[in-house]
């Protein structure tokens, strides 16, 4: 199997097409032929990002967990499209009081989207509102990733996570794609925990998310991909905007 990573990822198997944008921090977009879906969009909040919020179309917004950073922009583009957002039951119960469709779900469980499947995996993190005027912090259920899967392809969105052995579980029984790993430290594991992350995932690419939006989180994402090719992995960088298509080919 010969691999390339340019613009393109091309791995073995039948036809299939995806096309993966980046928004920066941790929101991805998967677009397949006609549908499309976005996990965690912080964009409006985001001084990186280069897309405004209205003018992304999806049919379904994914969220991993509670926190701003993650959840800012999703029911403005939840309403905008007439699209569901997936999350945890908490959170899924939160969202709908924002007036938004929801699918409410947790971890182990898949949700079919008839154009991708979802399924909520472990991820070790905490999961709240913070409401600065009321001084309040509305309980968010439980963090977590993704493993979606749609046109013959898997992707995996880790979410906010700290290192844990699980992963390797997760790579054991699912043959990953594109797999997208925070490595911004301070909040989520850094680099190191992050190459450790990756070997256990053994994702055909990995993309570094999650670093440099905030001073806490600044990181060298280019050197963490020359480390995970030293462990014969092969890893992506991509700005915010960036746009990555995925080809599975016989």
């Amino acid at each position: 199997m010969e691999t390339k990573v340019t613009s393109k990822l091309i791995v073995k198997g039948v036809q299939e097409a995806m096309q993966i944008i980046y928004h920066g921090h941790s929101a991805v977009q998967l677009i397949t032929e006609d549908k499309s879906l976005i996990i965690d969009p912080f964009i409006s909040g985001n001084g990186q990002a280069v897309t405004k919020p209205e003018d992304i179309k999806v049919n379904a917004v994914l969220l991993t967990h509670a926190h701003q950073d993650h959840i800012l922009d999703a029911a403005p583009i939840a309403k905008a499209n007439d699209a569901p957002v997936v999350a945890n039951f908490e959170l899924a119960a939160y969202m709908s009081w924002k007036g938004v469709q929801t699918i409410p779900m947790n971890i182990g469980g898949t949700v079919d989207l008839g154009f991708a499947q979802a399924k909520m995996v472990p991820a070790i993190h905490t999961s709240g509102i913070i409401d600065e005027e009321k001084q309040t912090i509305t309980y968010g259920g439980l963090a977590s990733g993704y493993v979606i899967r749609a046109e013959g392809l898997t992707i995996l969105h880790v979410g906010d996570t700290a290192l844990f052995s699980d992963m390797k579980l997760i790579g054991d029984h699912e043959v990953i794609d594109v797999a997208f790993i925070p490595i911004g430290d301070h909040f989520t594991m850094g680099p190191e925990e992050a190459l450790q992350a990756a070997e256990w995932y053994r994702a055909k690419l990995v993309v570094p998310v999650h670093y440099n939006t905030f001073e806490p989180i600044r990181q060298d994402a280019q050197s963490f991909v020359e480390a995970l090719e030293a462990r014969g992995l092969i890893g992506k960088v991509m700005a915010p905007g960036d746009k990555l298509d995925i080809i599975k080919q016989v």
